[in-house]
């Protein structure tokens, strides 16, 4: 799967903000007013987490892909469309016109259920997933293949148009964790198969977003960690990463060759799930940006980067509105940047005191 590269991330951007702001509003004395400044607005001086984040491309898809092939010799007589959504019960194909029925399980239908055979934990998904699908009068849900199950196995195989058996083979069934939407179909109506045979592919119904995260940035990337996620349209989700890869892959940087000397990045696969019922939409392989946090700075006092000044002797200083006009600079050391903030230090610097900015 083709996947979107990555962009320039945030930090780079909000250092140069700062030097930029720095040299623009000039420098003044500690302890002083600065002479010509007068076209200010004030910001507070705030106290709390300060959070730095990177932006990377990502890619709208689907979950937990797979192959379906088949488990027996006919002619391939129905399929499904591209982005159908085949729930548990409904027909994934059918092949004579008998149709391969999907059922949720984790265990492959690796043998035939019927009367006579081992209790095991496919026996109960079976037992399972007949009930939910209304054929579970009599039934116990348990590991052993009853009367109990025969009958209810064969009420279903009477409504699917099967012959009425009583057992359940890989022919009839297939067992997968839960609804899939069909991506393609891998055979066409008219087709003759045969066991193994590749008939579609599938993935889960739910989206995912998909990112190639350089390896540099790789701290960045919590299994758990809450993301934001701006998807087609513009609008924005809230998503959690829930996978993170621990093998680095090659990724050239520019086209499909690099350039002398150059060589490829290397990224890691990162998935993350959206929450809050966001909406979606259905699209398949869409560019998403992502954004993530890459470093906190907990309980710090901080100002917007544009109230830094330079002072004359070196280093950096905020200007004090004082209540009543007065207007002071105060000498700061500077910490972490991010989300266009400063942390600073400095004497008498306390929440809820006012700095100058630059009037918009």
């Amino acid at each position: 799967m083709r996947r979107a590269p990555l962009v320039i991330g945030a930090v780079a951007l909000v250092v140069t903000g700062v030097a930029g702001g720095a040299l623009l509003f000039g420098s003044g004395e500690k302890g002083r007013p600065a002479p010509g400044r007068t076209a200010l607005s004030a910001s507070d001086v705030r106290r709390g987490d300060l959070i730095d984040t990177i932006t990377v491309d990502g890619t709208l898809t689907y979950a937990a892909e797979r192959r379906i092939a088949a488990q027996t010799t006919g002619t391939v007589t129905s399929l499904p469309s591209p982005g159908r959504v085949v729930g548990q019960g409904g027909a994934l194909y059918a092949v004579d016109r008998r149709p391969v029925v999907l059922m949720h399980g984790t265990v492959p239908l690796y043998r035939a259920l019927g009367p006579g055979v081992t209790s095991g934990p496919d026996v109960r998904q079976l037992e399972n997933a007949l009930q939910d699908l209304g054929y579970g009068d009599g039934l116990t849900v348990d590991r052993t293949f009853s009367a109990a199950t025969a009958h209810a196995v064969r009420r279903w195989q009477k409504d699917h148009g099967l012959k009425q058996t009583g057992s359940v083979d890989a022919a009839q069934v297939v067992f997968l964790p839960s609804d899939v939407r069909v991506v393609e179909a891998k055979a066409a109506v008219g087709d003759r198969i045969g066991p193994g045979r590749q008939v579609l592919s599938v993935t889960g119904t739910h989206h995912v977003v998909h990112v190639d995260l350089d390896a540099d940035e790789q701290q960045t990337a919590q299994k758990g960690r809450t993301v934001s996620v701006r998807l087609p349209g513009g609008a924005t989700a809230t998503g959690r990463i829930t996978s993170v890869g621990t093998v680095a892959h090659k990724k050239n940087t520019q086209g499909d060759t690099p350039s002398s000397g150059q060589s490829p990045a290397a990224t890691i696969d990162v998935e993350i799930t959206l929450s809050g019922g966001k909406r979606s939409g259905t699209l398949d392989q869409a560019p998403v940006t992502v954004t993530m946090e890459s470093r906190r700075r907990r309980d710090v006092l901080s100002v917007p980067v544009e109230a830094l000044l330079a002072l004359r002797e070196g280093g950096f200083g905020v200007e004090v509105l004082d209540p009543g006009g007065a207007r002071r600079i105060v000498a700061v050391t500077t910490g972490m940047y991010g989300g266009g903030r400063v942390e600073i230090s400095g004497t008498g610097l306390t929440p809820g005191m006012k700095v100058g900015v630059p009037a918009q």
